[in-house]
């Protein structure tokens, strides 16, 4: 009898690696491919030790630091939270900010958006209704109701849809604030974003958001400001915008798309729900598609600041200039005093869902997270919902809840969003479609009427990095053009826009 043995495979990402990821679930005492035992059992997506590491030895993973091990390891051993930490290190870079900024753009690609009066340029033609406080929210929500009904009815081609920017606050708050300068960029960011054909801004009238704050800009009409008290209540206030927005709607449709340069589009990149094979297929593939972008002359926003902790001296290597670096520093500071009020730690990340796919440490899920930004220069830091003022790759301050980051990197300017998960994320955000990219194979034949883009196929040896990287960069042509996303087939997006809350409710 023939006794075939079979042979367990581990990846090694690093020479440096004393880890290596498992594809596979790795029962105990099985031979491994780079010639030694396992000797415990090893998850699928976990991390196994490639040799001996002592107690308080550093683990490395990508080449880079991951954290601490807390015991003896023996080789072969499964690496996770029982016997790995977070620790802090000295973070090393070089930069004499002598990046050459190329002027070899590719003009010659273009997308069907829509062009709007100032110049800017959509990807959707939507109708926005912005509460600026919680007060207006009911308000908004039945006016885009009724519009959207109606829009069945008529089945304008050219209107993508009213949508209501509904959210928990704009009142009880310090009208002085860093939290509220924070959520007034954020209404203003979305009130002059180039996805909406019109926009309705919509307050109580006592709130501290007062619609004075935003009615700054005489020159665009295609703005209106209502408060509710003043004209008349719940009602009055619903029928007399839906009726204005029912009569401008055949006006509306008559905005065509027409063909843009793809430098005009601005994707704002972000995961969620990530496990271990992020870092290897989704983020680096949609890393390659952001330099694509930008070869193009278009934009991208990596933003989550507690997500690029212990990574972000990789994004100081490739500053165009010192003040970014000084920028970044001075959030991550920030980040440290705001949670050490509430007696919490940057470290306290990643998430249960993360740790199950094989993440341990936040030093590990950054080291992932930060390779979806690809290798261009970081030209500029913004802070939350900061309007993007240069081309190329942009860091933007936020937290890591998804719907909180997306809402300021939106509000920044981004017209299209790229989004990477390992455990399956259902997420959309109106007015910007949302294309998501799967991790991995196992999870994309699980969950494909969710997600648009197998990165999977990477682990897979199908496809390569810059093969994904391409079919990214051409699924965000395709989508900005007016291909649905799964997230917009699905209908998500109604209920994402989250501003980012910073100061006490008073």
């Amino acid at each position: 009898m023939i006794i075939i043995k079979r042979m367990f495979n581990i990846i090694k990402l690093n020479e440096k690696d004393n880890i290596g990821i498992a594809p596979m679930d790795i029962p105990e005492n099985v031979d491994l491919n780079i010639g030694i035992k396992s000797k415990t059992k090893v998850p699928y997506g976990h991390k196994i030790s490639t040799k001996n590491i002592k107690k308080g030895e550093f683990i490395f993973r990508y080449g880079q630091i991951i954290g601490i091990s807390l015991t003896n390891i023996m080789q072969g051993e499964h690496v996770h939270s029982h016997n790995l930490s977070f620790s802090e290190f000295e973070r090393n870079y070089k930069n004499d900010f002598d990046h050459q900024i190329s002027n070899n753009i590719n003009n010659e690609l273009f997308f069907n958006g829509y062009k709007r009066e100032n110049g800017a340029s959509g990807t959707r033609n939507y109708i926005g209704l912005i509460s600026t406080v919680n007060c207006s929210a009911t308000v908004v929500k039945k006016i885009a109701n009724k519009v959207n009904l109606k829009l069945k009815e008529l089945n304008f081609k050219n209107i993508d849809g009213a949508v209501c920017l509904k959210h928990s606050s704009g009142c009880g708050m310090n009208t002085t604030s860093y939290g509220m300068n924070v959520f007034n960029r954020t209404i203003e960011g979305f009130k002059i974003h180039p996805n909406f054909a019109k926009v309705y801004v919509i307050g109580l009238g006592c709130e501290c958001a007062q619609i004075s704050l935003y009615n700054n800009d005489q020159i665009n009409k295609n703005v209106e400001y209502l408060n509710i008290q003043d004209e008349g209540g719940t009602k009055e206030i619903v029928n007399k915008v839906s009726i204005k927005i029912i009569d401008q709607l055949e006006k509306i449709n008559k905005i065509k798309r027409t063909n843009i340069p793809v430098s005009e589009l601005t994707l704002a990149l972000q995961c969620g729900g990530s496990d271990s094979y992020s870092g290897i297929t989704a983020n680096p593939a949609l890393g390659f598609a952001s330099d694509l972008l930008i070869d193009c002359g278009g934009s991208s926003i990596l933003s989550e600041t507690p997500e690029i902790y212990g990574a972000e001296h990789l994004l100081y290597e490739r500053s165009t200039n010192k003040l970014n670096i000084e920028k970044i520093e001075k959030q991550i500071d920030w980040w440290k005093d705001h949670l050490r009020k509430s007696n919490s730690a940057l470290d306290n990340n990643p998430s249960p869902g993360n740790k199950k796919g094989g993440l341990t440490t936040i030093l590990e899920k950054s080291l992932g997270a930060v390779s979806k930004s690809g290798t261009k220069n970081m030209v500029d830091v913004l802070d939350y919902a900061e309007r993007i003022k240069y081309k190329g790759f942009n860091f933007m301050n936020s937290p890591g809840y998804d719907p909180v980051s997306v809402t300021g990197q939106v509000a920044s300017g981004a017209n299209v969003i790229c989004f990477t998960t390992g455990r399956g994320s259902c997420f959309g955000f109106k007015p910007a479609p949302s294309i998501k990219i799967a991790t991995n194979t196992n999870m994309f034949n699980k969950l494909e009427e969710d997600m648009d883009i197998n990165a999977g196929a990477i682990m897979d040896s199908e496809k390569s990095i810059e093969e994904v990287g391409k079919e990214i960069f051409n699924k965000v042509i395709s989508v900005a053009s007016g291909e649905k996303s799964k997230s917009e087939i699905n209908e998500y997006g109604d209920d994402e826009f989250n501003p980012w809350i910073i100061d006490p409710t008073l």
